[in-house]
């Protein structure tokens, strides 16, 4: 059998994908059931046993593949499914009403819709299918006339959306798709650097359309470019980088003292450190922003805010740094080397990360701007460097007399 597999023709035949894990091929298929049964159940329940309207349309079985095993496609997003089948279904039964022979009517319907979709950004590969439903669905289907876009397909497509929302948020996954954080990416002035232009120009020359977001796209190649560096980096830790002259502040700390900080030392984030230096979370410019309201005073708690601290912990709170803060916060050691730091950033889009010492207390912070500078001027030094001197490195690591090397060479 895996001889059979891996025949070169077969393997041509084959599509290339993401090894993926028996519990997201559990999630997918689950997520799939439920979104169909809920959507079944749910329409018939709407219109009753005995009426002639169709409950579930067989497109929305090629929805659910979408929506539950590729929830990051841009195919499967709430604008592609909702604009995507409510356009082939205008189409639909209008050329069924326009065009006599049904073929021809299905041909010009299919080929139509798609333009259309891809016109208005809402391409979803099941809408052709209800393109062709409209016009070859028999006279069931016909009779609906135009009733036939609010129901069957749009009552259908908001009912499996509405599941695919709740299901793929509750096993871990976000939907509406949100863009992976990208890593910093070298700067384009060492010559190593991707842009966004970069990026815009190879999607305009390759000109198909790819079942991933620009967005998401950009994230990948950035991680791409970033393990790259991480692979040739030598054997500097993340003490070499890190900065040792941190300013903290205490979990009881006022916001307007936490704001002041940032602004006096030009900083875009604060460890939040006990009276041992522990380190209890990170306040940052963003937590500002999105947890605390404005006034000409400057950052205080809304009441939204206080009634969600007060439930969740059971005390009020006293519009300090710990009530805005990140509490789950990633924490590196000194002794890492520079490609754990970089996994760590990355995956979780971190700009900026607290160093922790001997009893877990505060002794620095890695900017991802210092990894990225050091990560590049490696992989710079070793560009540069001349052969002999290459060979003669790679001797001593190999045990090779050093001037044996340079003769080789």
């Amino acid at each position: 059998m895996t001889a059979f597999l891996t025949h070169p023709l077969l393997r041509r035949l084959l599509p290339q994908q993401a090894p993926v894990s028996l519990r997201e091929r559990v999630r997918a298929a689950c997520g799939a059931l439920i979104g169909l049964l809920i959507t079944g159940l749910v329409a018939r329940a709407a219109i009753g046993n005995g009426a002639a309207l169709p409950a579930l349309i067989a497109p929305m079985g090629a929805s659910a593949v979408l929506l539950f095993a590729v929830p990051s496609s841009p195919l499967a997003q709430p604008w592609s499914i909702l604009g995507g089948n409510l356009i082939a279904a205008l189409v639909g039964v209008s050329l069924g009403r326009l065009v006599p022979d049904p073929l021809i009517a299905a041909g010009i319907a299919g080929g139509l819709a798609i333009g259309l979709m891809m016109a208005f950004r809402c391409l979803h590969p099941p809408s052709g299918a209800v393109a062709l439903t409209a016009v070859l669905g028999g006279p069931a289907i016909h009779d609906l006339g135009y009733g036939f876009v609010l129901w069957p397909v749009c009552a259908n497509s908001l009912l499996i959306l509405g599941v695919a929302i709740a299901f793929n948020n509750l096993t871990g996954r976000s939907y509406p798709h949100a863009t992976a954080a990208a890593p910093q990416a070298p700067a384009p002035s060492s010559g190593m650097g991707l842009t966004a232009g970069d990026i815009d120009a190879a999607l305009a020359d390759f000109d198909q359309v790819l079942d991933i977001g620009r967005g998401d796209l950009e994230a990948l190649l950035r991680r791409a470019q970033l393990s790259a560096l991480v692979r040739r980096s030598g054997p500097e830790t993340c003490a070499s980088i890190l900065t040792r002259d941190v300013v903290a502040i205490a979990p009881e700390a006022p916001l307007s003292e936490a704001l002041a900080l940032l602004r006096r030392h030009h900083i875009k984030m604060l460890p939040v450190t006990d009276e041992n230096a522990r380190v209890l979370g990170v306040l940052t410019q963003t937590d500002l922003m999105d947890k605390a309201e404005w006034d000409s005073r400057g950052p205080r708690l809304g009441l939204a805010r206080r009634w969600q601290l007060t439930l969740g912990r059971g005390r009020a709170p006293h519009g300090c740094a710990a009530d805005v803060m990140t509490s789950e916060v990633v924490c590196l050691r000194p002794e890492m080397t520079l490609a754990e730091v970089a996994v760590r950033m990355a995956r979780g889009g971190h700009h900026h990360l607290p160093v922790v010492g001997a009893e877990d207390r505060l002794c620095g912070v890695v900017a991802q701007s210092d990894l990225i500078e050091t990560l590049v001027a490696q992989a710079a030094n070793r560009t540069a460097e001349p052969p002999q001197a290459g060979a003669a490195a790679r001797a001593r690591t190999e045990g090779v007399p050093p001037d044996l090397a340079a003769g080789l060479a």
